[in-house]
């Protein structure tokens, strides 16, 4: 298998017009979808709520024409959210777009070493204990617009130890109407999800949001008061480099370069069985780290595979990096002409999209699995990956649960040895 060898040029043997009109469908079909995640998630991120469009048409595009699976659909995800709240916070937006290009970088350098193979050797119950604490911590920093609570000018809320405090503190603020609403686009989409398959729930609420605030001007907060909102293609910027600042973020683009290694990988795997087919793990981590450096200098932020909406491509026909294409290309039409109107589109709704995105991503059933069925060691591997990533940050808990996960298998490596030699 080849390093480099992108599945666009190889996948169009006996490739009909059949098959594009598929690739065409799926790929509009996951930019609806893709259209309220993206907007979202860049709200969850500290972000303006474009850039999560930003995200998914550049690196998306990029991503889709290089990579190494053939249905693999890439954008902004919920487990970066934190990550890049944190960088945002503490270096500005100069600093996220270091630490993306840098990651990117990373990522065609794995890809380059042929990396892309270990990352199986990452243990099941790290990766499932940091991604149900970044579900907790999103879940956790969208009960204050859920609640619409208002907190007190310059009040401290990155940490999420600082967002629990704040909400309990702030409780008495509540708005119950925000509340109303929050509550009330979440059971649609729980109930429209049981009968309605195709056309996503987010998407539904999103437009009932923006429909009612448009035609009532119900006193809400809406993303338009919280955000100014840009519908112009961004333009190409190199960032100032600061020797001192590149140095600082050396820990995060790491990060970030490892989970969108890790989460793309992982849509590649579940894909691959969708398909029958096998991916390219080090062309897509070339690709993966050619997007993030495009979705930087793009304004964007990080990216990687989209298990979500790369299975939702498969289940609507999609086959080819064409849908892939298709999707960007279709979000970039709706940032040009329909982005003012995500003005109107109330906070208390992109909270309870972000509930159901992080009750999605929790994998609470394979945690619970492993409880039940696993080793006491991997169970309090699992718990401590857990805690590390809701109480400190994924940097912390995926160090902390490879180091001890690791130690643990060469110390009984050493032992059983040890009891055969003596017998």
């Amino acid at each position: 298998m080849k390093i480099f060898e992108p599945k666009l040029l190889t996948c169009f043997k006996g490739y009909t017009k059949r098959d594009l009109l598929s690739d065409v469908i799926a790929g509009v079909i996951v930019a609806i979808i893709a259209l309220p995640l993206s907007i979202a998630l860049a709200i969850a991120s500290g972000v303006n709520p474009e850039q999560g469009l930003f995200t998914a048409i550049f690196a998306g595009f990029v991503i889709a024409m290089f990579g190494g699976s053939k249905v693999n659909i890439s954008g902004p995800t919920a487990a970066f959210a934190t990550i890049v709240a944190g960088i945002v916070a503490d270096k500005g937006m100069q600093g996220l777009v270091i630490a993306t290009i840098m990651a990117g970088i990373i990522l065609i350098i794995m890809g380059l070493v042929k990396l892309g193979s270990l990352i199986r050797f990452i243990p099941k119950t790290i990766t499932v204990g940091f991604t149900a604490g970044i579900a907790v911590t999103i879940l956790i920093g969208q009960i204050k617009d859920f609640l619409g609570l208002t907190y007190p000018v310059g009040v401290q809320n990155i940490e999420t130890t600082h967002k629990v405090y704040n909400v309990f503190k702030n409780i008495g603020t509540i708005n119950w109407l925000a509340l109303a609403v929050g509550a009330g686009s979440l059971a649609i989409m729980i109930v429209w999800t049981k009968f309605i398959k195709k056309i996503p729930s987010s998407l539904i609420v999103v437009l009932l949001g923006a429909l009612c605030i448009g035609l009532t001007g119900v006193s809400v907060l809406t993303i338009g008061d919280a955000y100014p909102i840009n519908s112009a293609i961004p333009k190409f910027a190199v960032p100032a480099l600061d020797g001192k600042l590149i140095l600082s973020l050396i820990p995060d683009a790491f990060t970030i370069a490892l989970l969108a290694g890790i989460e793309s990988l992982l849509s590649c795997v579940v894909s691959d069985n969708m398909i029958n087919d096998k991916h390219n793990p080090n062309t897509e981590l070339i690709a993966q780290g050619l997007g993030n450096i495009c979705s930087g200098f793009m304004g964007g932020i990080p990216a990687t595979g989209a298990i979500a909406r790369t299975s939702a491509n498969v289940k609507n026909g999609g086959r080819t990096p064409i849908a892939g294409m298709v999707h960007a290309v279709v979000l970039l039409v709706v940032l040009l002409l329909l982005m003012p109107y995500a003005s109107l589109i109330p906070m208390p709704i992109i909270a309870s999209i972000l509930f159901i995105v992080a009750y999605n991503m929790s994998e609470w059933r394979h945690f619970v699995s492993i409880c039940k069925t696993k080793k006491v060691v991997d169970i309090v591997i699992l718990s401590l990956t857990f805690v590390l990533t809701v109480v400190f940050n994924l940097v912390i808990a995926i160090a902390v649960g490879l180091v001890l996960h690791y130690a643990i298998f060469f110390a009984l490596k050493l032992i059983n040895k040890k009891k055969q030699t003596q017998n």
